[in-house]
């Protein structure tokens, strides 16, 4: 039995960048990069993900009135894992949330690296 082939990290970041993701490399004082960190602003949403190692990667869509997109105190959606597991997830988000959502209710994570929208009861 062979072992499937290894995620492609470099791929997902071109194809987040394709899709209009923004990165920045925050650094710490000796110039060592500590995370990549992109981030997308698109209808009433912003989606960010933050890569601080292979296996160590998060991701949220944030409503677009998030002031603290690094540190935010609200999120529509999000979720935690390695690469492989983050970023098909985050690449199945619909890129408009409001055509697909009613108002009122957040995303939440669901089965098969898919978002479903919860309406507010």
């Amino acid at each position: 039995m062979t072992e499937p082939a290894p995620f492609d990290v470099e791929a997902g970041l071109r194809e987040l960048i394709s899709r209009g993701y923004q990165f920045v490399h925050p650094a710490d004082a000796q110039g060592e990069v500590l995370a990549v960190v992109g981030v997308r602003a698109h209808g009433s949403v912003v989606d960010v993900i933050r890569l601080n190692a292979e296996d160590d990667v998060t991701a949220a869509r944030l409503p677009g009135t998030e002031e603290q997109v690094l540190t935010p105190r609200t999120w529509l959606w999000r979720t935690t894992g390695t690469a492989a597991e983050v970023f098909p997830q985050l690449l199945a988000l619909p890129d408009d949330e409001q055509a697909d959502a009613p108002s009122g209710g957040c995303w939440v994570q669901g089965p098969g690296a898919r978002a479903k929208w919860l309406a507010a009861s």
